[in-house]
């Protein structure tokens, strides 16, 4: 009883918040800063979640062999190569470290 409770208080809040934007502002327009910080915030969340998923065991800091990989995808999505490219030099980079 208590789960489906919970279940169906998280649905009403998650439904609350994402009604609420539209309701409040109704048409108008985000002020320009607020809309900069909009646009620039998935990716900055994305990156730490990235970066966190990483290094991050059991709430201790660990650098391997994912690091590596992390740094070969960084080096070739900031050389502009491909997403797909990106992926593939991760997975190049991690296994090779590893099997050193």
């Amino acid at each position: 009883m208590t789960a489906t409770v919970v279940l169906i208080g998280l649905a009403v809040g998650t439904y609350g918040l994402k009604a609420a934007a539209p309701l409040l502002l109704g048409g108008r327009d985000l002020p320009e800063q607020v809309a900069r910080l909009a646009d620039l915030l998935p990716a900055a969340l994305l990156a730490a979640l990235v970066l966190v998923s990483t290094i991050a065991r059991d709430s201790t800091l660990v650098v391997d062999a994912r690091l590596v990989g992390l740094g070969a995808a960084a080096i070739a999505l900031y050389r502009r190569a491909p997403f797909v490219v990106a992926v593939l030099a991760a997975a190049a980079a991690t296994a090779a470290t590893r099997a050193l």
